[in-house]
């Protein structure tokens, strides 16, 4: 036998003392030892919950709460966060209401309880404590029914002058419903959507549609226990079936991520619908895959159902138990799922799992959202879509194991979603950064076409007031010359010589001068513009290997080192190498739509540096209008493809200055480069290097967050010395130097780029107790450089430089070889850009000077 209880809304509770304002409502059901609450609704005294809870009873037994008559005794009771009583969790109990349900009842309708206030110790306080809505029916059968006021409508139409009106009542299969107390049968076409009118109320009103929050949708904190798959709202057809009826209805829109952050990010070769179907389909072979390879146990998955009453909802449960680690036993979890939205091409799910059997499970719940969009069309006309796994954490009560349990959360689901992520590429293939260039060339055709012409550039120069009215001034003086007759000489004047007869004809001679001087500076100024910079637009890269394309699209609010407004021009820099846009005169706001192209590099582009200039003075370094840096292993491609940059510097800071760029990294000869790279790193330390396999570094990637353009080269033991030595493995890569130590639970992992190392020195052996007498590595940072590792630095010197110490290698040799030689080859990149930029400074200066002469 089942007991539904459905939680409408409250009025009138107490208000909150003013220190407590902000504080929100919940309700708790208890029916003998089974226990639920509601969630809390916030900012009102007259809360709206609309949650039902479904309460298992069994036949035989009884306990305390059940009288001689078969009676089931409910009991609830409503809370304010944040109270000083000790009870609900720190909660202040507001009221309370007993309710004695005859076993087999017929349902009523649903009615106003008043709640009664707490007792303390033998006087009761005398105070209104307001009223609540409830439904309450028990029945034995399958067909379970409920009685409610429509929980999607409004309180304000369920209730008039606080009397319930006619309810309206629910079969709970989804094949039912009727508008009294006798049931009929639906037509099943109705469930299939293809008769929407039967989903109206009485009055003929269309029903309200499933809000776009998630927070409406959280339908209760019920635990699932076990049910028949008989139960009466199970799902009727295939899961295909459901989602076409999904589909009909869905008019929300695609939930925000979680704040808690996101879990995975990835693009696969598989269109939405299949890929929600290899996720969420009943008894998926995927999830089994996934719960065996997790050591999960007990794994089981309920049928989907209709939750939500009015327009089609479905939500499941799931239990599981899941494997014992280091510091937690072997706990069961129950996972509820509810589709959120589902139109055939977007899909999002809502996961909240509930762990009851862990420390202080009780108190929180954790939330993941599944977010299933399209995602670029190859070029081959396949369909792809873009898995977006984020999380969160949801405080039922305080507890002052918050940060402990937020922080324990985190790291468990990043490992559990590192291996969601494993498994799913047996199913299906991600999708390469290669494979998106239809994408690329679709952002980019535009910017070679648009790009502004010489003309219409000298055109918008000097279509101004000042060129145009000396322009009207030069034709007046040449017409007045051919139309004037020779006058006579008078004064001092002599053949061949005409001074102004007025003091008129003086200043109008020199306001044509000032002018005349004022025009030929704007076209000699635009001429050096055009000849120095703004020939690399265009320009297609060569060779094969790595290739950079820069979109340089505009700028916002860029400062002037004068009066005027500046000459802005940009200059990127990249492995030594440079590209220079043009010059946008006297502008602010540029707007250059074009595109660079870096030639082919050997090793993937670690760092791209963005310097802003006038053109008046280029080089001048007192006066640059601003700086950026741009790292590509902390952004995804996603974030490289659209950026708004915000620029460094005293002018730029004043001005919030930024850019918009568009960055792409394609590697046109795909692993043979890598192969190349790690041939020539095998010139360079003297042994023969293994590539890893591909397993191995897409794991390397995942666990210092890397782009999937990254590849490992080599990984060794060692130590990492700071107050307390570290036992870990040091990961080498083309652009990055990293570190990942595990000691019992406790991570430790951090990486900088070779770029960033001033030197390494190795320091001879030392007999001590730590260092059994071996040798070691000492890497310095350049000032100011990797301070995202200084967790794991050993010293910081006075020059606010950081210092690593790595030591017990298993090979020292080899191991100082390879890291010598990696670094060696970016320290000569480093120079080379260096020399590049003090020729082009030498290169600049010269030229500006003969120009000027």
């Amino acid at each position: 036998m089942e007991l539904y209880v459905h939680v409408a809304e409250a009025r009138d509770l107490p208000s909150p003392p003013p220190s407590k304002a902000a504080a929100g409502a919940y309700a708790k059901v208890k029916v003998g030892v089974l226990k639920s609450r509601t969630r809390t609704v916030t900012g009102t005294p007259h809360p709206v919950w609309n949650e039902e809870f479904v309460f298992r009873v069994e036949d035989e037994d009884e306990d305390e709460d059940e009288d001689a008559a078969g009676a089931v005794v409910l009991k609830l009771m409503v809370y304010r966060e944040g109270g000083s009583s000790g009870i609900g969790g720190g909660a202040e109990l507001m009221g309370r209401v007993r309710i004695q349900v005859e076993r087999g009842e017929a349902a009523k309708s649903p009615a106003w309880f008043s709640l009664q206030p707490r007792r303390r110790g033998t006087k009761v306080e005398k105070c209104n404590c307001g009223k609540i809505l409830l439904t309450v029916s028990c029945r034995r059968d399958c067909n379970h029914y409920a009685i409610s006021s429509s929980p999607c409508s409004s309180s304000s139409d369920r209730v008039n002058h606080g009397q319930p009106q006619k309810p309206h009542i629910v079969l709970m299969d989804a094949q039912v419903s009727t508008e009294s107390e006798t049931m009929t049968n639906m037509d099943h076409t109705d469930i299939q959507g293809h008769n929407a009118e039967k989903h109206g109320n009485k009055n003929g009103e269309s029903l309200p549609a499933i809000s776009q929050s998630y927070d409406r949708l959280e339908f209760s904190d019920t635990l699932y226990t076990s049910e028949s798959p008989k139960d009466a709202n199970c799902l009727d057809g295939t899961f295909e079936d459901a989602m076409e009826i999904m589909e009909t209805r869905d008019e929300s829109g695609i939930p925000e991520n979680l704040q808690g952050g996101i879990l995975l990010e990835q693009r696969y070769r598989i269109e939405p619908k299949d890929l929600n179907s290899l996720l969420y389909k009943l008894n998926s072979q995927f999830r089994r895959d996934l719960a065996q390879h997790q050591g999960a146990m007990d794994y089981e998955e309920s049928p989907w159902r209709w939750t939500c009453k009015d327009n089609p909802c479905l939500s499941r449960f799931v239990t599981y138990t899941k494997a014992a680690t280091k510091l937690v036993k072997a706990v069961k979890a129950v996972e509820e799922q509810v589709y959120l939205k589902a139109d055939g091409q977007a899909f999002a799910i809502l996961n909240r799992v509930n762990t009851p059997d862990v420390p202080y499970g009780n108190c929180f719940q954790i939330l993941l959202l599944y977010k299933i969009t399209p995602g670029p069309e190859l070029s081959s006309g396949e369909k792809s879509s873009c898995l977006t796994v984020s999380w969160d954490i949801n405080f039922h009560q305080n507890t002052i194991m918050k940060t402990i349990i937020e922080g324990t959360a985190r790291q468990g689901l990043k490992e559990t979603y590192a291996s969601f992520a494993e498994i799913l590429l047996q199913y299906i293939k991600p999708l390469n950064p290669s494979e998106i260039l239809l994408d690329k060339e679709q952002l980019l055709a535009p910017l070679y076409s648009d790009h502004q012409s010489g003309c219409k550039l000298f055109m918008q120069h000097f279509c101004n007031l000042t060129v145009c009215s000396t322009i009207l001034v030069v034709l007046y003086v040449v017409c007045h010359i051919l139309l004037s007759e020779p006058s006579k000489v008078q004064g001092l004047e002599f053949d061949g010589l005409d001074l102004p007869d007025s003091f008129l004809e003086l200043i109008a001679g020199g306001i044509l001068f000032l002018q005349l001087q004022h025009v030929l500076s704007m076209i000699s100024h635009f001429v050096r513009a055009r000849l120095w910079r703004g020939n690399d637009h265009g320009v297609r890269a060569h060779g094969d290997g790595w290739i950079l394309t820069i979109a340089l699209m505009e700028g916002r609010r860029l400062p002037s080192p004068a009066p005027r407004y500046p000459d802005p021009y940009v200059v990127f820099s990249c492995n030594g190498k440079s590209r220079t846009s043009s010059v946008q005169l006297q502008t602010a706001d540029p707007q250059w739509n074009e595109i660079l192209e870096f030639d082919a590099m050997e090793e993937p582009p670690s760092v791209l540096d963005i310097k802003v200039f006038s053109f008046d003075g280029p080089f001048d370094q007192e006066i640059p209008l601003g700086h950026a840096e741009i790292n590509f292993l902390k952004h995804s491609p996603n974030d490289l493809a659209n950026m708004w940059i915000p620029l460094e510097g005293k002018l730029a800071d004043s001005s919030q200055s930024k850019l918009h760029i568009r960055i792409f990294v394609d590697n046109k000869r795909g692993d043979e480069t890598i192969h190349e790279y790690i041939h020539k790193m095998e010139k360079e330390v003297g042994e023969k290097m293994i590539s890893p396999s591909s397993h191995k570094n897409l794991t390397f990637q995942k666990l210092f967050g890397l782009p999937p353009e990254e590849f490992l080269i080599h990984e060794f033991s060692c130590c990492l010395k700071r107050k307390l030595p570290l036992q870990g493995k040091i990961f080498l890569s083309a652009r990055i130097f990293g570190f990942y130590a595990n000691l019992f639970g406790y991570k430790t992992k951090f990486f900088f780029l070779w770029e960033d190392i001033e030197c390494i020195q190795e320091v001879p052996k030392t007999p001590s107790l730590t260092t059994v007498g071996s040798p070691a590595l000492v890497i310095v940072l350049r000032n100011g450089r990797g301070l995202d590792a200084r967790h794991g630095a050993k010293s910081l010197d006075d020059e606010g430089r950081l210092k690593f110490q790595f030591q017990s290698f298993a090979s020292f040799n080899r191991a100082s070889r390879t890291i010598m030689a990696l670094w060696r080859t970016k320290s000569k990149v480093a120079e080379q850009h260096a020399k590049l930029e003090e020729d082009y400074y030498d290169k600049s200066e010269n030229s500006v000077s003969n120009l000027r002469n």
